[in-house]
């Protein structure tokens, strides 16, 4: 048996030495993929009518990095995998709401509050890289409210409630 794990020990240790190898072979090959470096910020046109200097500190703070064209772009935002994903997620959150463009793209403007209210903005993972972002109770509520005056204010000078009407189509 001595002899069946000496043979075993080399060949273990030349396996995990391939293995590693082809791993970083891999880390370094996707660098060279284009997407996930196009840290563009472009400029702000229009911003919504903040209720209060208060809201938008906390909105700055806790939403803007991906809702607005005022990304800050860590330096792993140039490094794949992880630049992917950054790019990806400010790329959707722009899309979906982005307080730079404020009259552009605002399809969420109404669930902003709710996504705060509820844990799910800022994610989780986002709170893990930027501890700066995490709101204490009293802010979240703060936002939470400053949002639906802010944004609730903006529905609904053109409809009742906030809900859009027929006419106005």
């Amino acid at each position: 048996m001595s002899s069946l794990s000496q043979k075993v020990r080399p060949i273990g240790r030349r396996l995990v030495a391939g293995v590693l190898v082809a791993i970083l072979a891999i880390a370094v090959l996707i660098q060279f993929i284009p997407y996930g470096r196009a840290h563009d910020n472009p400029p702000a046109l229009a911003e919504p009518s903040w209720n209060s200097s208060q809201t938008r500190a906390l909105a700055a703070r806790a939403c803007f990095d991906c809702h607005s064209n005022q990304t800050s772009w860590p330096w792993y935002s140039n490094v794949a995998p992880m630049s992917w994903l950054v790019q990806h997620d400010v790329d959707e959150g722009r899309q979906k709401l982005n307080y730079s463009e404020w009259g552009t793209h605002r399809e969420q403007a109404d669930e902003a509050a709710e996504a705060v209210r509820e844990g799910k903005m800022p994610p989780r993972l986002y709170l893990l890289m930027h501890p700066e972002a995490t709101l204490s109770d009293a802010e979240k509520q703060q936002l939470v409210e400053g949002l639906i005056a802010t944004l609730g204010g903006e529905r609904e000078q053109g409809s009742e409630h906030g809900a859009s009407s027929e006419e106005d189509d």
